[in-house]
């Protein structure tokens, strides 16, 4: 059997994929780079590397942001908490993202 060498990259479909290969990304990113001759696909692949990188960190950020609000609906729409602990969940992600509410 061929093939297999980087975990089937060139396979990856989306990000949930490309994440699940991120160890095969950067390898294939070393070795396009090694070849001395596709430095463009080499520069590509690091971008790539480098725009997913830079995704998970600002994901990251905004799921923690998001948490308490999306906890405080889930739980609503369960019927665990009532509204207002929508509306103080709402409230203190404002307060920490410096907004107020649209109008």
């Amino acid at each position: 059997m061929s093939g297999g060498a980087y975990n089937y990259l060139y396979e990856a479909c989306d990000l949930e994929d490309l994440q699940s290969k991120q160890y095969a990304l950067r390898e294939m990113a070393d070795r396009l780079a090694g070849l001395g001759y596709a430095q463009d696909a080499a520069a590509e692949t690091e971008e790539l590397l480098t725009l997913f990188n830079q995704w998970q960190v600002r994901a990251h950020v905004r799921l923690r942001r998001l948490e308490k609000v999306w906890k405080a609906v889930e739980w609503w729409d369960s019927a665990d908490r009532t509204e207002d602990a929508v509306k103080a969940a709402l409230a203190e992600y404002r307060n920490d993202c410096g907004t107020t509410p649209p109008p």
